[in-house]
């Protein structure tokens, strides 16, 4: 897999029917290796490791509901009353971050009303913390750390 601008991280790895599998440490479960996955496991580890973010509090690839459409986010981290602090997307590292990517993680925002996004492909990063009362998006030289919120 392609070398990524995350700080690397043990994965447990296993081969199985063809495919590389991943343990990822938040479902509990071996899940197939794509690009898009390698970035996911990346900042997982990244979120907990060195921001410090609480394994607990981390949801990975789960069901929303947007306009009535079931959508997957990829992660989401909840803060210490169990409100969304934080959503992520990632794409695959050949995967470029476009306005389309934006719109997105806006589309699932409007449902899950998080006060930080992050859209990876594991080369570029955007987190921006929503204004809310400005009603934009005022983007953050970096992912804050767990405690400094």
């Amino acid at each position: 897999m392609q070398k990524l601008d995350l700080p690397p991280c043990s994965l447990r790895l296993r081969p199985q029917e063809g495919k590389v599998q991943a343990y990822d440490v938040i479902r509990k479960k071996f899940v197939v290796l794509s690009p898009e996955e390698w970035v996911r496991q990346h900042v997982v580890h990244y979120l907990i490791s060195h921001k410090k973010y609480q394994r607990l509090h981390i949801s990975v690839e789960k069901m929303l509901k947007v306009n009535g459409l079931s959508k997957r986010y990829d992660v989401v981290v909840f803060d210490r009353n169990g409100d969304i602090l934080l959503i992520v997307e990632c794409k695959a590292p050949g995967v470029k971050i476009s306005q389309e990517t934006f719109d997105q993680i806006a589309r699932y925002n409007m449902t899950l009303n998080s006060q930080l996004l992050l859209v990876t492909n594991g080369l570029q990063h955007y987190c921006c913390k929503i204004n809310a009362e400005l009603e934009r998006y005022d983007f953050l030289p970096e992912l804050p750390s767990y405690e400094s919120l």
